[in-house]
């Protein structure tokens, strides 16, 4: 049981609580690997977890209703007590819970351990140039609704740590592993560029199939298969794209098969977190998960 160290405070003006007032500065953060978590369920979720923590500022109100958990914690975690008003500084609207923690980033997973490690068929899902974050919170938190061992996120896509993907995950981001691409760079194995800074989307879903894992491609316009006709029984990952552009020529070349869901010709497509959903479910109703 660890020692909390509760202070009262009335500004967020000391160095310690800067991750909270850069919380509009995401790439700062990341830069010093810690990202900030939003809102009574996600903050208990992370509290939850194998994550570290680094503190946590909450209203006095919530602090017995936290207590538990923050003193089961491993570490010793700094508790900065605030007023609500304080607190609206942050994002200058009325917040209504007021409940905020800071975590540090895990270290980069890597494929070869995810690989070696999980259970049989695989099911994997890629997301590639997917930059809108509470999207990507979305597609966390169906990955984890279905199952899914891992979450590979693309070197052209917005992290899952930023603290709108965090709070639209609504925690589940603490219960999947993620590879993030953009921080594999040349440890990983699969690379086939020596030259390369970086593994990319379609070096990686090549190097995927190399192993006998199938790359599908949730891609709306193909007529060519549609997801009821797919085979999902094996070893998989699924590959989303953006709403926008969709999965861009270079992924979709990598993978072995592009599936779309049906749908009316006046339809143009799903929003990305409805589209996994609906892949997910059909995964689970062929290994007779459902």
């Amino acid at each position: 049981m660890s020692e909390l160290n509760i202070q009262k405070i009335s500004s967020f003006d000391l160095p310690e609580l800067q991750p909270y007032a850069t919380m509009r500065r995401p790439a700062e953060q990341e830069r010093q690997g810690i990202f900030v978590a939003e809102g009574t369920k996600v903050v208990q979720r992370l509290l939850e977890s194998r994550f570290t923590v680094v503190s946590v500022v909450l209203p006095e109100k919530w602090l017995d209703d936290f207590r538990p958990l923050l003193e089961a914690r491993p570490e010793s975690i700094t508790v900065y007590l605030a007023e609500k008003k304080v607190l609206e500084t942050l994002t200058g609207f009325s917040m209504f819970q007021g409940v905020l923690a800071v975590g540090k980033i895990p270290p980069p997973l890597a494929l070869d351990d995810l690989l070696s490690k999980n259970e049989k068929p695989l099911l994997l899902v890629a997301v590639d140039a997917l930059t809108n974050a509470e999207n990507l919170g979305a597609m966390v938190r169906n990955c984890v609704a279905f199952g899914v061992q891992a979450l590979i996120v693309g070197e052209t896509s917005s992290s899952p740590f930023l603290r709108r993907a965090v709070r639209n995950s609504m925690g589940t981001i603490f219960q999947l592993p993620v590879i993030e691409l953009a921080k594999l760079g040349l440890r990983h194995r699969f690379k086939t560029k020596p030259h390369a800074t970086r593994l990319t989307m379609s070096e990686c879903l090549r190097g995927l199939r190399a192993h006998d894992i199938r790359c599908i491609a949730a891609h709306p316009h193909t007529e060519k298969k549609f997801l009821s006709h797919a085979d999902f029984t094996g070893d998989c990952c699924l590959v989303f794209g953006s709403e926008g552009d969709g999965i861009s020529p270079a992924v979709l070349e990598a993978c072995d098969e592009a599936v779309a869901i049906p749908m009316p010709p006046t339809v143009d497509s799903l929003n990305v977190g409805a589209a996994a959903a609906v892949f997910l479910y059909e995964v689970a109703r062929q290994r007779g998960l459902t």
